[in-house]
């Protein structure tokens, strides 16, 4: 196997397309290799030619400034023989009679007494005293018989730089007498810079022993006094270059000379890009003559490739291709008409497909193996196609042998003397659209028809005619089981109340699930007798889903609001019937839900009123429409008011004050619940730090958080704004949030109960008891208050069971270390069987209604208490 896999790749390399493209990138390597070597290689003597040139500048520099410093030396040797001599000042006057003194436009000479007052000097200059001066007090301090020079310094009398070169002065007893000096110009020992040598950013410098620049020179510009490195041979002035030194004899001090890089390597440079750029075009007209003739390698290697290839794919498909292949001959009669089809050569799957081997396939004809072939019209397809030449296609249903297979997909192609067929088994494709036309139009979960499928349907009843009955069906309490127990738990529900519909309706009638928790019968209402029938199918339904049922291990109950609508009498299509129906559900919810009801014209108007609210709500919160009422809250053991609850009204122009239950599930239905919540937070806020600035004594206000608020990520930064831009402290702040909410989704709500907590706001737990809470749940809420849903409070001192629910809450909540609050208190037997009872906080119209901001605050007078 891998010798043969070898064999097969060394074929392809000796390909001409593959073999030629491989060789030219060698020679392009090969060049390119060679021309960095010989690039390397001249950059070397490039940088080895500029070192030679810097090694001789540096030799010429350092004679002359031997010359230089030797000649100076002597100048100051005479000067001290003479004063030494003489003991006089007046020897330097006669030295420059005498013509032993240097020129006086290049150097001044001097000298000065022990006590470092200049006392002679050539040219003639002001008395100076140079005590102070690094080389008096260096011949001072010590006898070093040797020369000194010093840094470039200016003096009183000199506005410019010079070098001073002095030697010490000793009187006839070998004391110091002073000292001889000879100034110059730091530029005297660069002025042999030589711009045809050292370019435009080449150096000459004088350094001394302490690494101090004496003299320095880059291009036409002289500086002095650079400190360079121990050792240095280049200043820091950002101009890479050849440098060297030397150090002088019996002289401390260096010369250094150095040349620009750049300005050395520019030559090199220079013919670097030539070689580089006939490089790059060699290149290219290697790379395109290699292109060329690749392209013609290729296509002819292409075309012999396409043969190679359509000799063995014809092989494959002969062989063992998917498809079963079928090569047949004509068989004509006298009058040279087609009469049957001869097989002459079959492959292996057109062997399974039809049981037979290949040697008895090709000893009969078509008609001999299928008879019915000539009845069924698949003999005249094939004539036709012999006869017309071309390819023909077409799907063949198998309904007369069951041995082959249902669905075939059948290629005919003409050839000369015969056809050859090709035969595709497409059944598993026929069955998968089958099963994807159903999945699209019947629910995945119920697997009852969908939305398409139900429009569909009750369209194709309306235009045959008759008396149509539509039912829209709606589940009561589902979404307490669905937010309580889980989705799992609601998809349970929901399959469970299918099984009992679909059981429910007659043959004829459909039922499908409209989407959520909505559902559609479609009934034969046709005469007197079926319409009667078709109300007693809806009635059967509805008692139906009322039966309890056990999901997610807990017994529930549901019921379901109907509502009908008639065809032709309530509308004369689908979309129509289906709107008329969904009113009249609507009414049904609004009668205590568990019932049907039938459609009237009166219901458009509800829902008409319904487009108005909803349109007005819209606007209602940027024409300041909306205000807040505060229900106060009492302490049962201290009768005071310690808080109050904030409930928003609205205060329509057409409709007057509109109560939160007509258009609060609407905001919440809208997504305008949001702002509106957030408006309400602000405002209640705001309110509570004005009641307090007013000098009332503090009180903890409540706002209650929608399930659509809860859920916003932005709720706990909404709530730091609020509080910020109120100024009001997060203790005076109680949210209230109801346990269906918090269910939804436990994890997420317990740590946004958190966050809020640690911020310092209190939480309660609104219509504790109507949700489905677990006891391992609420203990890890970070709550301080469950509120008793008036539901139970309603029939408290008439009702046992809402009694026994409403102790039981309360002994809970204790346990667990929260208060109770029970809202809805509008009798003296409710507060009594409360207050009995250990609850500690109450709320409703037996202690106030919701009163405007003013009328409270005169109840929060400290001194008005409400008896306990």
């Amino acid at each position: 196997m891998i010798v043969q896999l070898f064999a097969r790749w060394l074929r392809r390399g000796l390909d001409t397309y593959i073999s030629l493209p491989l060789f030219a990138l060698a020679l392009l390597a090969g060049l390119w290799l060679l021309s960095w070597h010989d690039i390397e290689q001249g950059r070397e003597r490039a940088r080895a030619a500029a070192v030679n040139t810097v090694g001789e500048i540096l030799g010429t520099y350092e004679a002359q400034v031997a010359r230089s410093v030797d000649s100076i030396d002597q100048t100051l040797r005479v000067m001290k023989y003479a004063v030494e001599r003489s003991g006089s000042p007046g020897a330097l006057t006669e030295l420059a009679r005498e013509g032993l003194l240097p020129p006086s436009m290049v150097f001044a000479v001097s000298m000065a007494d022990r006590d470092g007052m200049v006392v002679a000097s050539n040219p003639r200059a002001q008395p100076l005293s140079v005590a102070d001066q690094a080389y008096f007090l260096y011949h001072q301090q010590r006898d070093s018989g040797g020369i000194f020079v010093s840094h470039a310094q200016r003096d009183a009398v000199k506005s410019d730089a010079h070098l001073h070169f002095t030697r010490r002065l000793d009187d006839a007893r070998g004391n110091f007498a002073g000292i001889v000096m000879l100034e110059t110009d730091p530029a005297y020992f660069t002025s042999d810079y030589e711009r045809s040598r050292l370019g435009e950013r080449g150096m000459l410098a004088l350094v001394g022993a302490d690494d101090v620049v004496r003299a320095l020179r880059v291009g036409d510009q002289v500086s002095y006094g650079q400190q360079l490195p121990a050792g240095g041979v280049d200043v820091d002035d950002g101009v890479k270059r050849f440098a060297a030194a030397r150090e002088l004899h019996q002289v401390p001090l260096r010369v250094v000379a150095g040349l620009d890089e750049n300005e050395q390597m520019a030559p090199f440079e220079r013919e670097t890009r030539d070689k580089l750029w006939v490089m790059a075009m060699v290149s290219l007209v290697l790379i395109v003559g290699t292109v060329l003739l690749w392209i013609w390698a290729w296509q002819g290697a292409r075309n012999r490739t396409r043969v190679r290839r359509a000799r063995e794919t014809f092989a494959a498909a002969s062989a063992a291709s998917l498809d079963a292949f079928f090569v047949l001959r004509e068989v004509r009669d006298a009058g040279n008409a087609i009469t049957d089809f001869r097989f002459i050569d079959v492959n292996a799957r057109a062997e399974r497909m039809t049981g037979m081997s290949r040697a008895e396939l090709c000893s009969m004809t078509l008609l001999e193996m299928i008879p019915e072939a000539q009845k069924g019209g698949m003999f005249q397809l094939l004539v036709q196609a012999s006869e017309d030449g071309g390819v023909h296609e077409r799907e063949w249903e198998n309904t007369t042998q069951p041995r082959y297979p249902r669905w075939m997909q059948k290629q005919v192609v003409s050839v000369e003397g015969g056809i050859v067929a090709i035969v595709r088994d497409i059944t598993e494709r026929k069955l998968a659209e089958e099963r994807m036309l159903h999945l699209a139009h019947h629910d995945n979960l119920t697997g009852l028809p969908n939305r398409i499928r139900i429009t569909e349907r009750l369209s194709q009843m309306v235009a045959d005619g008759g008396s149509v009955m539509v039912a829209f069906i709606d589940l009561d309490g589902f979404k307490l089981v669905n937010d309580g127990l889980g989705h799992n738990a609601g998809d349970e529900l929901l399959k469970v109340v299918a099984e009992r519909m679909a059981g429910c309706v007659r043959a004829g009638d459909t039922v499908g699930r409209f989407g959520g928790d909505e559902f559609v019968l479609m009934l034969d209402a046709e005469g007197a007798d079926q319409s009667a029938r078709a109300t007693a199918v809806i009635e059967r339904v509805r008692h139906a889903v009322l039966q309890s049922m056990c999901v997610a291990g807990q017994e529930v109950q549901v019921s379901c609001s109907i509502g009908v609508a008639v065809y032709p009498h309530d509308g004369g299509d689908a979309e129509t019937l289906l709107m008329h129906a969904d009113a009249a559900m609507y009414r049904a919810k609004d009668l205590g839900k568990n019932n049907y009801q039938f459609y009237t014209r009166e219901m458009n108007v509800n829902i008409e009123e319904k487009l108005r609210l909803m349109e007005g709500l819209r606007v209602a919160l940027d024409l300041q429409q909306f205000h807040l009422m505060y229900q106060p809250k009492v302490d049962m053991r201290s009768g005071r008011i310690f808080g109050c609850e904030a409930l928003v009204r609205w205060d329509d122009p057409a409709r007057g004050v509109i109560g939160p239950d007509r258009f609060i599930p609407l905001a919440e239905e809208s997504g305008m619940i949001v702002a509106l919540g957030e408006w309400v937070l602000r405002t209640a806020c705001f309110q509570n730090q004005a009641w307090q600035d007013a000098g009332l004594a503090p009180l903890r206000i409540s706002v209650n958080v929608s399930p659509r608020q809860f859920e916003e990520q932005g709720l706990v930064d909404r709530v730091a704004r609020a509080l910020a831009d109120s100024g009001m402290e997060p203790r005076w702040l109680e949210l209230e949030v109801t346990e269906g909410v918090i269910m939804r989704d436990l994890a997420q709500a317990v740590e946004k109960m958190g966050q809020l907590r640690a911020m310092g706001v209190f939480l309660s737990i609104d219509d504790f008891g109507t949700g489905y809470s677990s006891l391992s749940a609420l203990k890890s809420f970070p709550i301080s208050t469950l509120k008793i849903d008036k539901s139970f409070v309603r029939d408290l001192g008439r009702s046992d069971g809402d009694e026994a629910i409403a102790s039981s809450i309360i002994g809970l909540a204790h346990r667990l270390k929260l208060r109770v609050i029970a809202e809805g208190v509008e009798t003296e037997q409710q507060r009594s069987f409360l207050s009995e009872n250990g609850c500690d906080e109450l709320q409703g119209y037996l202690i106030s209604r919701p009163l405007p901001p003013e009328r409270l605050a005169l109840m929060l007078n400290p001194a008005d208490l409400i008896a306990a």
